[in-house]
């Protein structure tokens, strides 16, 4: 079983992190299938994504709770949650040639 199938099975909801390899960039998500949602991503059907494709998973999280997950995205996408993730990954961004670090 693949790693993700095995999380979604224990855990369906995740909240995850993209990178856009065009403007290094990041995007916040939320899914209960990561493996679909990268694909839909990549193919541009994601409105907000499309003009920013290829995307790269760079962080993902997994919860029980949908309302646990929804909550931790709207987190993520406020100026606490954006430092809070900075620090989280400061090593991976630095790897991945983010800019705003």
């Amino acid at each position: 079983m693949d790693f993700f199938l095995f999380m979604t099975v224990l855990l369906p909801f995740c909240v995850y992190v993209l990178q856009s390899e065009k403007d290094l960039l990041l995007y916040h998500g939320f899914t209960t299938n990561i493996e679909r949602r990268l694909k839909e991503h990549n193919q541009g059907n994601t409105i907000s994504t499309s003009k920013r494709r290829p995307m790269r998973l760079v962080y993902c999280e997994f919860f029980i709770s949908k309302e646990d997950a929804l909550r931790r995205e709207s987190y993520f996408k406020t100026t606490t949650g954006k430092r809070m993730l900075k620090l989280i990954l400061r090593d991976t961004l630095k790897t991945i040639n983010y800019p705003n670090i």
